[in-house]
Formats: structure tokens, C-alpha cells, sequence
């Protein structure tokens, strides 16, 4: 006779997967690169005050942290961004220049060769000088990259311009140094990439109010001899065509991924490569991010798909594709290449993201760094079902569904499950299909996850992003209620026990879901965004500042509208419980958004409670930080839904 199976209650079974253990999980490696035959990454710390380091791979297969605590390689620009290092080799080593979080200062540094030594000064003037897409230029004595600097106190006075830095550090006190490659045409750019013959230049470009997957320009120039760019020329893109990276092959063709059809596919000068209803590119929310790399066979190493991206190897003259083998169903947008090899960072549905490594010669990849360990038992990992559910309308609404799983417990019969509906951030964003440990943390207890890729989220082709122009705060909402729901009539999930979560845009989308509807039991609101004429007149930085008007509407037109909408100006209507999580430091969605919401809570009677977060910013990145939010959100629900978790601190909900 084998043990029996405890039958417990949704929501009371013990887990491994504590809080603590989400949280040394939380993050993944990324900004891959070569340098020589070495592969580079930045790779998470949130045990060390949520810095991210620089590691290099030897060439004995050994990982080694290039910059000790408390170098923090990370780039402020656009506030989300992107590539903050660059690389290349010399005599001496390598030459390495990076972005230092805390002052926002480029610096260079040879491994073994010395600490840092500065190569941009600081600047007093609102948010300082800061720096992005570093590409050293050895040859030239500089580094060339993209300057943002801010000309006074307010978030969008700033201006963005191509420049080269001098290696020399002669630019460390003196700003007048820094060389300005193009003229200041445009609000937003990206790096330059200079093309194999080094007599051109490419980059993207775009102005308010559209946002980079809305619509860019692929610009080129001439390279001077002195290193300046000339006769700039826009030869892709528009107002309605995005371009979400450009490149130079091999070859001197250009190629790039537009969305001109409706999907972002590949282009090479001006021709299309590989026609599909898939995406080859996506949403830029970061400067430096790679969703195809040139081969020097004429190769072009690609992430490709609908919903999930995966790796494959593009032929440009057949138009075929052929995938990686392996066990990663979803990669991250920072491919690079050197030769043959193709380096990028993949995951799947029951293995978190790794460094990954494949020789286009031969198709074999495998993990070259941050490897994949289960922390755990993996009988304990959720295991997912991609979902299509039916929205209003009729629309198709796609969903990763996570139900409850325990190895060793079960539920009493008839006992219908609580179900927890994540709305991701962006919203123009997606969830992708990984081994979430934060995930793992609701379902080994007896809880079930729907994250909803509500309308507008990205992977699915224009058409399907483009439902929340105008709809935000409709949309949105009205999918996320249409799973719950769903959940509830199928059987799945317990009707009376739904709960719904989000950070930033998701923040946004369950403060709309407890004011607009009657679904959920209760809601956790991360760093959110609550009062929209607030958000878009000044409380937000730059990069977003108008992001709005294509999501609400011009404000000029509709300005009733951003009141209609805003769960700050509904905050009467909410009735259930809710928890409220905030960075003191975040610019992007500031806490006066909470704070004005819950003055107007004030009185009413509505359990709640306001956790702040001193040094978190937009996203929370520090293990104690992560611990205590975990924790509160799994009590908010123990108290809504009446389980019995055991071993974690009850959160007290004021009224």
C-alpha cells in the first residue's frame, strides 16, 4: 500500500518555493555579447542591492563577474535602458566601457588592468548626462554612443544625440569634448551601426507622440573622414511603419524588420526575406535590443514566432528558416554573433532563462552561461497551458493558464480553485511562456495564475496591438475579465475567489478592473498608473510622456476622457480589498499616483494596505524588497479568499 495523498484546501498546501527563494530567482541575464571568442553578459544581483554586474565566459568554460560591488551596469536612458556596455579587443585585453548606474558616467576598463577610470563627466542639471549603446572606436581614440542630456528641471527637457566620447578621459570634467556626430533632428535615436566598410552609418529615429512600435525611421549617413555623419537620408519607415532594428550584413546590404504588412518581418535593402505572419522584431522598449544578428556567411541568425519567439537560422536567398533544437520555446531580444556563433538567452516553460549558444555550422546549441538549476523539486513547477479564450466582440484573447500543482497534495472534491489574472506591464508587452519561480509561489500552494496577453499586446501582429488604441482602460479590462470569467463557467477556477495583479500598465489595468467591474475579490497594484491627466502633463518621464495619446487619445480633443478613465477618479467604486505596492524612487509612475488615490479611499471602509519601497525604482530588483512584496500579496489573498497558507506573515489591512 503506497502513502496517501493529504487532502488539503486550495491555498493551504505547503510549498518549497518560498519567498525568498522567488526572489534569488527574479531576473535574468542579458546585453550578450563577443568579445573576441569570449561571450559577455549582464547578469542580475538582488542579494547585493539589485545591481547588475558584467560576466565574461573563458575560455576554459568558467563564469567570472568582470566588476565587483558596487559597479552597477545599467543605463537610465529613456528610464527603461537597454545595452549598457561595449567591447572590443586590444594588445592589452580587452577594452571594455560601460554605464555605471549609480552616476550615470561612462567608463573603460581592461580586465586586470585597474579600477574604472571615468570618461563622461556628471552634470547638475535635471537628470544629468547619461548614456547608452557604448561601441568603442579604438581605431579612432573614441566610443560612440547615444547622449541623452537633460537642459533643465523638468523630465522632457532633454535632447538625444549621436556623439563619440574620447577614450582618453579628456571628456571626464569637460562636456565640450564630447563630439556630436549627427545634428539634434529627432527626439529619440538609437546607436549607430556602422557598416562593414566603414563608410556608412544606420540608426533609428522618432518623435513624440508616436512611441518606437508605432512608427520609425531607418536613417543612414555618410562617415566623413573626420569621423562626422553626412547626408543623412531616412530610407524606411513612417508615421505608420516601425522598424524595431536595423544591421549591416556582411555584404554591405542593409537589413531591418518592419512591420509594413502588419508584421514585423525582415528586409534587406528594402527587399523582404522571409514573408510570414510571424514576428521578426518587436516592441523597442529598450535601446540595443536585438532581435536578428548577421552571419558572415550571409546567414542571419533570427527570433521568429507568434506569441513565443524562438531561435532559428534564416537562409536570405530561400526565405527558409531552420530552428534550434532544443529546450528553449522562448528567447529574449539580445542575439549576437561572431562568425558562426550565435549567442542569445532562452528559456522554457520548466526552465529559467540561460545564456545559449549556437554554431549555425553544425545547428548544435547548448548553455554556455547562467545554467539552469532547479531550486527545487521540479514536481513543484506549474505546469502550463497556452489558452485562446473568446472576448466580447468575439475577439480571440490569448492567455497562459497556470492551474494549481503539488506533487504530494490535493484538494478536497468539489473544491473549485482561487485563480489569480496577471496583466502585464507595457501594455504594449507580452508575457512569455517561462519558468516563473514567482509563479511557482502561487501555484505549489493550491493557487492558479491566467496571465492574459490581453488586446494590444505585442507578438501577435499590428492589428492585434493596435485594439488599445484609444481603448486602454476598456480593452484591457474587458479581457481580463472575459478569462476570469471564462475560468469560473468551465469549472476551473472558483467564481467567487478570483483575484487580479499587475505592475506599471498592469498596475493600471487591475486598479481599472476593481473600479470598473465586479469581478475580482480582490487586486494587488504595483507602481501603477492611477490618474491619467496626472500621468500625461508632467508626473511621467519623457520616453512616455505621450504615450497616452495614442492609448487615451489626443488630450487637446478628449481631455474627459483621461478623467472618464483614471481608477483614481473611481476610487468610490472600488469595494474590495486591495494591496498597493510602490518604489519611492520611481520616476516613470511616481508615487503621488498612490498617494492621490488613496486620499480619495480615505474613509471608506475598503481593506488595504500601502507598502513602500525606499532605493526601488520602477520594478523592484532587491531580494528584501521582492521577499515583502510576495509575502503581502499571498496574505492579501489568505485573508480575501479565506485559505490558510502556512508560514507567512499576515499583512494588516487597514480601512
Amino acid at each position: 500500500m503506497g502513502e496517501s495523498v493529504p487532502t488539503l484546501s486550495y491555498g493551504s498546501w505547503p510549498s518549497p518555493v518560498d519567498a525568498a527563494l522567488a526572489a534569488a530567482h527574479d531576473g535574468r541575464p542579458d546585453d550578450v555579447g563577443f568579445v573576441g571568442d569570449e561571450t559577455w553578459w549582464t547578469a542580475p544581483r538582488p542579494t547585493e542591492g539589485g545591481r547588475r554586474t558584467l560576466v565574461r565566459r573563458q575560455a576554459d568554460g568558467t563564469e567570472e563577474p568582470v566588476l565587483p560591488a558596487p559597479w552597477n551596469v545599467r543605463s537610465r536612458v529613456i528610464e527603461y535602458g537597454g545595452r549598457p556596455w561595449g567591447a572590443v579587443t586590444t594588445d592589452a585585453g580587452p577594452l571594455v566601457v560601460f554605464v555605471n548606474f549609480a552616476d550615470q558616467r561612462l567608463y573603460a576598463f581592461t580586465p586586470g588592468g585597474g579600477e574604472p577610470r571615468p570618461l563622461t563627466p556628471l552634470s547638475g542639471v535635471g537628470g544629468g548626462l547619461r548614456w547608452i549603446e557604448p561601441d568603442p572606436r579604438p581605431e579612432r581614440g573614441e566610443v560612440w554612443c547615444v547622449l541623452e542630456e537633460f537642459t533643465g528641471e523638468g523630465p522632457t527637457d532633454v535632447r538625444r544625440v549621436l556623439v563619440a566620447v574620447p577614450l582618453d578621459g579628456s571628456a571626464a570634467d569637460d562636456r565640450s569634448a564630447v563630439r556630436e556626430l549627427t545634428p539634434e533632428r529627432h527626439r529619440f535615436v538609437t546607436g549607430p551601426r556602422l557598416s562593414p566598410d566603414g563608410r556608412r552609418a544606420a540608426w533609428l529615429a522618432w518623435d513624440h507622440p508616436r512611441m518606437p512600435w508605432d512608427g520609425t525611421e531607418l536613417i543612414v549617413a555618410e562617415v566623413g573622414p573626420e569621423g562626422a555623419f553626412q547626408d543623412a537620408r531616412t530610407v524606411a519607415g513612417g508615421p505608420e511603419e516601425s522598424i524595431a532594428q536595423a544591421d549591416w550584413a556582411p555584404d554591405g546590404t542593409l537589413l531591418y524588420a518592419s512591420d509594413r504588412t502588419g508584421w514585423w518581418n525582415l528586409y534587406r535593402d528594402g527587399q523582404p526575406l522571409c514573408v510570414r505572419e510571424e514576428e521578426f522584431g518587436g516592441p523597442l522598449w529598450k535601446l540595443g535590443q536585438r532581435w536578428f544578428a548577421p552571419l558572415d556567411s550571409g546567414l542571419i541568425a533570427v527570433l521568429h514566432g507568434r506569441g513565443a519567439a524562438v531561435l532559428g537560422i534564416l537562409d536570405p536567398e530561400t526565405g527558409d528558416v531552420v530552428d534550434a533544437a532544443g529546450p528553449w520555446t522562448e528567447f529574449a531580444p539580445t542575439l549576437a554573433a561572431h562568425g558562426e556563433r550565435v549567442a542569445g538567452v532562452g528559456a522554457g516553460a520548466h526552465s529559467g532563462y540561460e545564456v545559449v549558444e549556437l554554431d549555425a555550422r553544425t545547428g548544435r546549441a547548448r548553455v554556455v552561461g547562467a545554467p539552469h538549476e532547479d531550486a527545487v523539486d521540479p514536481a513543484y513547477y506549474p505546469r502550463p497551458r497556452v489558452r485562446t479564450f473568446t472576448g466580447p466582440g468575439g475577439r480571440e484573447i490569448h492567455a497562459h493558464l497556470y492551474p494549481p500543482h503539488h506533487p504530494d497534495c490535493r484538494a478536497p472534491e468539489g473544491e473549485l480553485p482561487p485563480y489569480v489574472i496577471w496583466a502585464h506591464g507595457g501594455p504594449t508587452s507580452r508575457s512569455p511562456l517561462v519558468l516563473d519561480l514567482e509563479i511557482a509561489y502561487f501555484t505549489s500552494r493550491g493557487i492558479g495564475v491566467a496571465e492574459v496577453n490581453y488586446g494590444g499586446s505585442s507578438g501577435h501582429g499590428r492589428e492585434y496591438r493596435n485594439r488599445l488604441r484609444e481603448q486602454w482602460g476598456v480593452v484591457d479590462v474587458e479581457d481580463c475579465a472575459a478569462v476570469a470569467l471564462a475560468l469560473a463557467e468551465e469549472g476551473t477556477a472558483d467564481r467567487e475567489r478570483l483575484a487580479v495583479r499587475g505592475g506599471s500598465a498592469g498596475g493600471w489595468t487591475s486598479a481599472a478592473s476593481l473600479a470598473g467591474t465586479d469581478v475580482y475579490a480582490c487586486g494587488t497594484i504595483s507602481y501603477p498608473i492611477l490618474d491619467l491627466t496626472g500621468w500625461g502633463t508632467g508626473e511621467t518621464h519623457d520616453f512616455e510622456s505621450q504615450y497616452l495619446e495614442s492609448l487615451i487619445g489626443p488630450y487637446a480633443e478628449v481631455p474627459d476622457r483621461y478623467t472618464e478613465r483614471s481608477p483614481a477618479e473611481h476610487a468610490g467604486s472600488v469595494t474590495a480589498p486591495f494591496l498597493l505596492l510602490q518604489g519611492l524612487d520611481d520616476v516613470i509612475c511616481p508615487p503621488v499616483q498612490c498617494e492621490r488615490f488613496l486620499e480619495r479611499m480615505a474613509g471608506r471602509g475598503v481593506p488595504h494596505a500601502y507598502l513602500t519601497f525606499e532605493g526601488e525604482g520602477h520594478g523592484f530588483r532587491r531580494a528584501e524588497t521582492m521577499v515583502r512584496a510576495l509575502e503581502a500579496e499571498l496574505s492579501l489573498y489568505a485573508q480575501a479568499f479565506g485559505l490558510t497558507p502556512p508560514g507567512v506573515p499576515t499583512l494588516e489591512l487597514t480601512r
